[in-house]
Order: structure tokens, then sequence, then C-alpha cells
């Protein structure tokens, strides 16, 4: 399904755009999808036109990811800007919030402030993962690695951690959306390793969640243990677990 994409900027933003697509129509209850660090919003196009056909879809790019811009500064609590900027910009505070990994926790720390989130799908936020898994995970993101043409770097592009479950054809769908142009004329892949454990603006408490929350995840998944999910959706006060067999860390691509 192709959506539509665009640009923006906003006061919050102090000049950073953000690139976010589109699916499905305006009037319907807005659904905002927030991928995971080192992603971007085009790894949601395969659910999209399920999705669309109820709500008004919003895949957004965090600053450093996909086609947002890449800046020099690092902030925190950057990404929480960029989810706010974004529900400014669409005019829909009572936005559906859906989350993978980072973007979980970027959903987390907005649900936990704002009274106006209906509802929360989290997927598979870290949590009770061992030092050593979350550092290799990490180091394995943040090495930067380039190709000398657009059609290696595609064939090169792998999940991290890896998507066991995940088909060919999916995978290089969004490689092709995940792959650019360097400045020294190489490719690289959309993601500047820089912003990968930048801190949230505020840690917050689970126990001011008050919208419904549901919790995904893979059965598989080494970075969000069950002892760690189970801990999760005991303090948010409405909030169920579902793992999903056959999927690791990616459930959604999986």
């Amino acid at each position: 399904m192709q959506g539509r994409e665009e640009r923006f900027t906003g006061p919050k933003l102090d000049g950073v755009h953000l690139h976010a697509v589109h699916h499905g129509s305006a009037g319907r209850a807005t659904l905002v999808l927030l991928h995971g660090a080192g992603a971007n919003a085009h790894w949601w196009d395969h659910l999209a036109a399920g999705l669309a056909r109820h709500f008004q879809v919003v895949a957004l790019d965090f600053r450093g990811h996909g086609d947002s811009d890449f800046p020099e500064q690092l902030r925190a609590g950057a990404f929480s800007e960029d989810l706010d900027a974004l529900l400014e910009h669409l005019s829909a505070p009572e936005a559906i919030l859906i989350g993978h990994s980072l973007g979980a926790h970027v959903a987390v720390e907005h649900a936990a402030r704002s009274a106006t989130t209906p509802a929360l799908i989290l997927l598979d936020l870290n949590r009770g993962a061992s030092r050593s898994r979350e550092l290799a995970t990490r180091l394995a993101l943040a090495l930067s690695q380039s190709s000398p043409s657009r059609e290696a770097a595609i064939r090169r592009f792998r999940f991290l951690p890896k998507a066991a479950h995940a088909d060919e054809e999916m995978r290089r769908r969004i490689a092709a959306h995940s792959v650019r142009r360097e400045a020294d004329g190489r490719f690289g892949f959309k993601f500047d390793p820089r912003w990968f454990g930048v801190p949230p603006r505020s840690r917050p408490d689970l126990g001011d969640i008050r919208c419904p929350t549901l919790l995904r995840r893979g059965r598989e998944s080494a970075l969000l243990t069950h002892d760690g999910a189970r801990e999760i959706v005991s303090a948010i006060p409405d909030a169920r677990l579902v793992e999903i067999p056959d999927a690791g860390h990616h459930v959604h691509i999986d």
C-alpha cells in the first residue's frame, strides 16, 4: 500500500523537519505508529492497509531516522518532542499510539503525562534483558556500515536483532526504504547511530497511564523477557499481555 508522504516542522522542533507517511482517510480516529531504533516509518507498510480500513494511520520517522532530518545536536527527550510535534501538526491529541521498542518507550512516556491518549499498544519494549544482550544490540546498531551501491546495501541489510520468521520479500522491501546515498557517494542506512540510547525527557511512572494498554511480546524475544513483560503490565492499571508464538523482538515483522 502506497502512503502519502510529507515533511513538516513546528514550533516544538527548532527548525528540525520530520517525515511521516499517511494511510487511510481523514475524519477517522487517528492511529500513530512509532518505530524502533534504527528503523523508520516504512517498517509498518505491510500493516497499513489493514489498519487504514478503520483508522487514519500516520507512521512517523523520528529525527535521525528514515527521511526526517539528521540534526547534529543530541538532546534528551527529543523523540518525545517529535511525537508531541506530530500530534500538534495533526490536531490529534487523542491519537491511539502503537510503538515498537524505542517507539514503545516514547509512547509510554507520552501516555504517562497525557490524559488524552485513548489507547496504547506496545510491541516488545525492552525490559528484563541481560546487560550483555542490551550492549550487544546497541553495538551492532552503532556500527557505521556503507556499501558501494544501493543494491549492495539492500543485500547487506539485516534486522537487528534477527527477525527469524521474516521472509525475504519483506526484508528486501523494508531494506529498499532503509538505505540512502551518503556524501561520499557510498550507500548507508537511514539511521544516525549517535541517536541510539539518547535518554528520554523523563522516566515515566507506569501507574500514571490511565488508558487501556496492550503489551504484545514476541515469545522468542531476548530483549523483553516474560518476567519483564509481567512487571510492566502489573504496573499499568489497565493493561494486559499477549505473547506471540514464532516471533522475536520484531514481533510486527515476524
